[in-house]
């Protein structure tokens, strides 16, 4: 049987701590998928990381889902504050100028970045409407953070799905989060859990936002 020396038992103590450490932050990081991460400059220039939101500082936020897609969220969504002064301005001009619902965009953004027009994803997704980088080019849009053009791209891409799918919001919505190409391979709504609650949410927000369209004009 071979025999440690205290300087060797030591070390592989030491070793299996870390290991077990190791261990328990990955266990810890995947049980708070939904947990921000935020970005930001300290004061010397050097970019810093903290699940804590920065004060005094512009930063943005890094979120491993859209706000609406955990599938164990504990929001009542028929009762959570919803923002109707916003961006009033720019959604009511976008929804006018592509004839689309602003109850419905004001329903996509709660439901995709909180209104948060610094969220960036893990996937790379931007802004107010979490617009992906290729979209946000076929659309015009040079600045996802802009919360101006963010919303002008989104809509205009929202309007567009809702065309395409002969104004069905359960089927635009559900591309909007999973991609057309989802939606025409499973005949409508994808079977995935995190498309199926995103979609009863957005139709959820989407009413409730509706009851308030005259405060919106």
């Amino acid at each position: 049987m071979r025999r440690f020396s205290k300087e060797q038992f030591q070390c592989y103590h030491l070793s299996l701590l870390l290991i077990l450490a190791t261990s328990t932050s990955f266990s810890y990081a995947f049980e708070k998928k939904s947990a921000n991460i935020y970005t930001y400059k300290s004061s010397s220039g050097v970019m810093s990381f903290s699940d804590i939101e920065p004060l005094d500082v512009d930063f943005s936020r890094y979120r491993f889902d859209c706000y609406a897609c955990a599938v164990d969220s504990l929001i009542d969504w028929r009762k959570a504050t919803l923002y109707l002064q916003p961006y009033k301005h720019d959604i009511n001009k976008a929804a006018l100028k592509y004839d689309i619902d602003p109850a419905f965009v004001r329903a996509v953004i709660h439901a995709e970045s909180h209104f948060n027009a610094k969220a960036v994803s893990k996937q790379g997704a931007q802004g107010l409407m979490q617009l992906m980088p290729a979209t946000a080019r076929e659309l015009g849009v040079k600045n996802s953070l802009s919360a101006q053009q963010n919303i002008k791209g989104g809509v205009k891409h929202l309007a567009r799905l809702l065309r395409k799918y002969k104004g069905d919001n359960n089927l635009a919505s559900a591309a909007y989060n999973a991609g057309e190409g989802a939606v025409k391979r499973h005949g409508g709504i994808p079977p995935y859990k995190e498309t199926q609650v995103y979609v009863e949410r957005v139709g959820i927000l989407h009413q409730r936002y509706g009851r308030f369209s005259h405060l919106n004009k």
